[in-house]
């Protein structure tokens, strides 16, 4: 009921993983000791139009089992804010995400939420899923490196809603542009793109050129 729109659940997972960055970059400045450096951040963006999912993973600080069930488990209960409170004598913490039912708002177009997450320094990996009304369930998963995953499984479209605008490519494209000014750091994204095969050397001279369609980021 706080939201207006529907599309506003990306702002806020992009906070989200924006902070999870922030979280782990800050480690680096504080410890030195991840071997890190702020280009080797980013938020990747991707969409599944078969499995009607969509997927947000960063390569932050990631969370442990016990974070995935205090931060998520709880309603507007926000780590990021913890997070600030505990630095704010530190100017370079800005920490955007401190309103902790944002990351709800991915309910608003989803039937059902996973986040998959490992935490930095971690080898294990944890996966915490709900579809929003029955509660949730927390289980060990496999995850190669730190960060966290969140997938999304849209609901289906009715005559009031079309769910498949945020699976749709040019959509998505607009809406990275939108939001992209709250994080700072790259927001990239798996695209169509369609290209020539390349000619056989045997093709003759009636041979006409042959197109595939990969992803590519």
């Amino acid at each position: 009921s706080i939201y207006t729109h529907k599309e506003i659940f990306l702002r806020e997972l992009f906070a989200n993983a924006s902070d999870a960055i922030d979280k782990l970059y800050y480690k680096s400045l504080a410890e030195g000791a991840t071997g890190l450096n702020r280009d080797d951040f980013q938020i990747f963006l991707a969409a599944d139009k078969d499995s009607r999912t969509l997927r947000i993973r960063d390569n932050g600080i990631g969370m442990t089992q016990e974070e995935l069930d205090q931060n998520l488990g709880v309603i507007a209960k926000s780590g990021s804010l913890k997070f600030k409170s505990e630095n704010e004598k530190n100017e370079d913490i800005d920490i955007i995400g401190q309103f902790g039912v944002g990351f709800y708002s991915a309910f608003m177009v989803a039937k059902n939420v996973v986040v998959t997450s490992r935490a930095w320094g971690s080898d294990e990996a944890w996966s915490w899923d709900s579809d929003g009304i029955e509660g949730y369930t927390i289980k060990q998963a496999e995850k190669d490196s730190h960060g966290t995953t969140i997938t999304l499984t849209l609901k289906d479209n009715t005559d009031d809603e079309d769910y498949d605008l945020f699976l749709n490519e040019h959509e998505l494209k607009a809406l990275i542009k939108r939001y992209s000014n709250y994080v700072r750091y790259p927001i990239v994204m798996e695209c169509e793109v369609t290209r020539a095969l390349p000619k056989p050397e045997d093709a003759g001279d009636d041979y006409q050129t042959e197109y595939e369609t990969v992803s590519e980021i």
